[in-house]
């Protein structure tokens, strides 16, 4: 870029992150918005609707995925998506995945203002993308769109997965209007913007913080399975008692992480009882076990002592287990590249970075095995995330925005070539700085 950097309208990514929230506004400052919802619903109309008000080509594909596309290059120019995910989590925050979004297009916008401004010449296809079901809150598995996408994941086997009422993605999707016909594009890079949702770009007062690595998820869902009983008359050496079953579980997962020193996280983050009657003994327990690492063997150890107590809490509590469903996430890098050229962007804007680790799941994940991919995060107050009081300030929002102009502005000078836009990228920072 020759020219001074895109900057892009901030007072329209404000009011449209302000506008958008209403959408699912739960009366705390949070967001109930879950994927193929009502309210999700509303939130796509109305973000379909800024696309085509500015100009975009919008397509939704086969499961409901969201594309806003830029395709002002032709179609054999590269085309480089952004964005993230517009459902949100129960009672979650307003700014996981939304921003992603709004940044997404919001930068992009600011890429074709500053084409225009200087006569450069588009070289790259630029589209904005809300992924469907990011979260997996509703619908299990989480990264149901984006797995789709890649092929990592079969069209049918996702439209048929039902949530805890037993409706299914395929009738939520029909119902909102969001079961798509549309070819969805072919991305050659994509960057993902997201809050951090942890604390140390806050704790050591950097700006941006690309992330390096992705840890790797094992994710279980198991039946502790009993006997139905009265909790009154029922002697307690007689009851076979699932709940038990699932808490010997729990206790010895965290034992099973405490032993790693940091290097395992391990959760039951939902945990369905039947009959769920505070006068019965359950019979049946179902968890949603995870196990999360940066190192594989760690990962395929701690599977192995997983299923070692599972036997181990079952025999105690006088009941039988199922592993009803695995599903495994390997760990990861993204692309070097992407994180040099943020690195060099944010530092030509006067950014300090920090290189991180995203221990959660993002859309990026998936899209990193297909093409070249990043999340990027912009500092979270106290580290709050999928909760009413997660927060970033205004200013980040917009600095995380600016860069991600930058990033695309670079790219698109470039024709996509991520080689090119990172060496042109560190050429006209050194110059800045020697300047």
């Amino acid at each position: 870029m020759t020219h001074s950097p895109p900057v892009i309208d901030s007072g329209l990514l404000l009011s449209m992150l302000d506008t958008i929230s209403q959408f699912g506004a739960t009366g705390d400052g949070g967001l109930d918005r879950q994927a193929g919802s009502t309210d999700h619903g509303h939130a796509r109309d109305w973000f379909r609707e800024c696309l085509t008000q500015m100009g975009y080509e919008t397509r939704v594909d086969a499961i409901g995925n969201v594309f806003g596309l830029l395709q002002w290059a032709g179609p054999d120019a590269p085309t480089v998506l952004t964005g993230s995910h517009l459902d949100s989590q129960p009672r979650g925050g307003r700014f996981d995945g939304t921003y992603g979004v709004l940044a997404g297009l919001c930068a992009i916008e600011a890429v074709r203002r500053h084409a225009q401004e200087t006569g450069t010449a588009p070289k790259v296809n630029l589209g904005v993308v809300d992924w469907f079901n990011e979260e997996g809150a509703r619908f299990q598995p989480s990264l149901l769109g984006s797995s789709v996408y890649t092929g990592e994941m079969e069209l049918a086997y996702a439209l048929s997965r039902r949530d805890g009422d037993g409706l299914s993605v395929e009738e939520e999707l029909t119902r909102t209007g969001y079961l798509g016909h549309d070819k969805a594009p072919q991305a050659d890079a994509y960057i993902e913007f997201h809050v951090e949702g942890n604390t140390e770009l806050e704790e050591s007062a950097r700006h941006i913080g690309p992330f390096a690595r992705y840890w790797g998820a094992y994710k279980f869902r198991v039946a502790m399975i009993g006997e139905k009983a009265h909790t009154g008359p029922t002697a307690m050496h007689l009851r076979k008692d699932a709940g038990l079953g699932a808490a010997y579980v729990m206790a010895g997962l965290r034992a099973i992480s405490d032993a790693r020193n940091g290097t395992l996280y391990t959760s039951v983050g939902r945990l369905v009882l039947e009959p769920n009657s505070p006068n019965m003994v359950p019979d049946r327990a179902t968890m949603f076990i995870e196990l999360r690492s940066p190192d594989p063997d760690a990962l395929d150890a701690a599977e192995n002592e997983l299923m070692e107590l599972l036997q181990q809490s079952s025999r105690r509590a006088a009941v039988s287990y199922e592993v009803l469903s695995v599903d495994k996430r390997h760990a990861g890098a993204f692309d070097a590249r992407l994180v040099a050229l943020t690195e060099s962007e944010a530092a030509a804007a006067g950014l300090a970075t920090l290189r991180l680790d995203t221990i959660g799941g993002h859309d990026a994940v998936p899209l990193s095995r297909k093409c070249p991919a990043i999340v990027v995060a912009v500092p979270s107050v106290g580290g709050i995330l999928h909760h009413p009081a997660e927060f970033t300030h205004p200013h980040d929002l917009v600095n995380g925005a600016n860069i991600l102009a930058r990033m695309l502005a670079r790219l698109n000078a470039c024709g996509g070539d991520l080689d090119a836009g990172l060496a042109a990228s560190e050429v006209s920072r050194q110059n800045q700085e020697a300047g």
